[in-house]
């Protein structure tokens, strides 16, 4: 089971109860280490807050958009 703390500030999905995927930044956590994605299968991803933002900017551009099913 992944560390949930601190509290998550996004989950993805929530529709179940089946441990979405969830967003934490973690202030305690060294700088490249600071934002955490957690999938449902307990794995995570950490990254700095700088790669984060560069993520949500390719996203906003567009560049995520052919992954998207509707």
């Amino acid at each position: 089971m992944p560390d949930t703390t601190p509290e998550p500030i996004a989950t993805f999905c929530g529709k179940c109860d089946c441990g979405c995927p969830q967003l934490f930044v973690d202030a305690d956590a060294p700088a490249d280490r600071r934002v955490r994605i957690t999938d449902d299968f307990g794995q995570r991803v950490q990254m700095s807050e700088e790669q984060f933002a560069d993520l949500v900017a390719q996203a906003k551009a567009g560049v995520l958009d052919g992954f998207v099913t509707a």
